[in-house]
């Protein structure tokens, strides 16, 4: 059983604090918006940037308290731990230098956590956070967002069913064409993502490859054996990848190939799956994520529909079918299934694997260990390397 001891300030509502997400950041604005889509979460602490004025701006804007504002995230965990009224989770929104750090922070203080991917720069890290959390009894989900579609979850069900038998080959493909030209002198979000030292060993795979590695294991349950990559960087000057190709050979002897790209002109952000089995196939698309095709051997194809009843429980919908839901209410389904399972938590109730269906820890090691293994791989002349 996991539990914890800290009270929320209401009854039935959650409050949080977020890391990193101030001016001018895409993020944090999401995670703020769909935390409170449910009315389980309230912002209620910040340390919004480095800039403590910043932070200022943010949390004004915010209608936030002052004395609720921190100058960095060190100060806001140890100080909400000793807040009687203190947050109960924390959200890691920053960029990727300082996942780790905030999240060993906030652990250490006995307070959940909600990280931004990929979770940390090393898989040591990453393993470190999960014996912390372990050990205080504390839940962290790492934000994979598109876990969080309807239409993913049903794929899933139906793999898990052995609808399309067998899986044999995994296909996964996110492409964009922002990165195209060379835009960190005009795009904070271009700059840091293009810097090692705040984005890490990698850009492309790191940011969007590593999507398709957490959205290809959700739907199939298949681990990776072992790969060999090759990263392209494109664009002068740049140091990190900005196009990754990868081929994968998974535990159960299926094979896979997935491609990223920031400099795929035509795209924006056109993340797709496709899964082919012994008995069928399952096909998904992030930008039409409320159909998905289905294929049984020598059947004709059929489109299913989110919103239906022939589908899966699993694939709860907040919208009729034909009222479209996105990349808001996806995001919005990972908190809400969190923050279910941390009232239940608190209400000292245990807690189930129906409970804990979010992206967690170990999705977490898992995508670090694939940027850092396609790394690897093309580094050494595109050589096999095993996870």
């Amino acid at each position: 059983m996991i539990e914890s001891s800290k009270a929320t300030a209401a009854k039935g509502k959650l409050l949080y604090g977020m890391v990193g997400g101030g001016e001018g950041a895409f993020i944090g604005d999401v995670h703020r918006k769909t935390a409170a889509f449910d009315g389980k979460c309230a912002l209620t602490a910040g340390a919004f940037s480095r800039d403590f004025s910043a932070t200022q701006r943010t949390g004004a804007a915010l209608g936030l308290d002052e004395d609720r504002l921190y100058p960095d995230f060190e100060t806001m965990a140890r100080e909400e731990s000793a807040r009687e009224n203190g947050i109960d989770f924390a959200v890691i929104a920053a960029p990727n230098y300082a996942h780790y750090d905030a999240a060993k922070a906030f652990l250490a203080n006995g307070i959940h956590v909600v990280c931004e991917k990929p979770l940390t720069f090393t898989a040591q890290q990453a393993e470190d956070l999960k014996q912390l959390a372990a050990e205080r009894r504390l839940l962290l989900c790492v934000m994979y967002s598109y876990s969080g579609y309807p239409m993913l979850h049903q794929a899933r069900a139906m793999v898990r069913a052995g609808e399309i038998g067998d899986v044999l080959m995994v296909m996964g493909e996110y492409p964009q064409d922002w990165l195209i030209e060379v835009i960190e002198g005009e795009s904070r979000q271009a700059a840091w993502r293009t810097d090692p030292a705040m984005a890490g060993v990698s850009n492309c795979t790191g940011d969007i490859g590593s999507h398709i590695e957490n959205t290809a294991a959700f739907v199939t349950g298949l681990k990776i054996k072992r790969l060999l990559a090759k990263l392209d960087i494109v664009g002068a000057d740049r140091t990190l990848d900005t196009n990754s190709c990868v081929l994968l050979e998974f535990e159960n002897g299926a094979s896979g190939m997935y491609w990223s790209s920031q400099v795929a002109v035509g795209n924006d952000n056109a993340l797709q799956l496709r899964v082919y089995g012994t008995k069928g196939s399952v096909e998904w698309e992030q930008e039409f994520p409320n159909v998905m095709r289905f294929t049984r051997a020598g059947e004709p194809t059929q489109t299913l529909n989110r919103g239906h009843g022939y589908l899966s429980p699993e694939a709860a919908s907040r919208l009729p079918s034909g009222h479209s839901e996105g990349y808001f209410e996806a995001f919005s389904n990972i908190y809400s299934r969190f923050a279910d399972a941390l009232l239940k938590l608190k209400s000292g109730a245990a807690l189930d694997d129906a409970d804990l269906d979010f992206p967690n820890v170990d999705d977490g090691i898992e995508g670090v260990k694939f940027i850092h293994a396609c790394v690897e791989s093309s580094k050494n002349d595109s050589q096999w390397v095993t996870l």
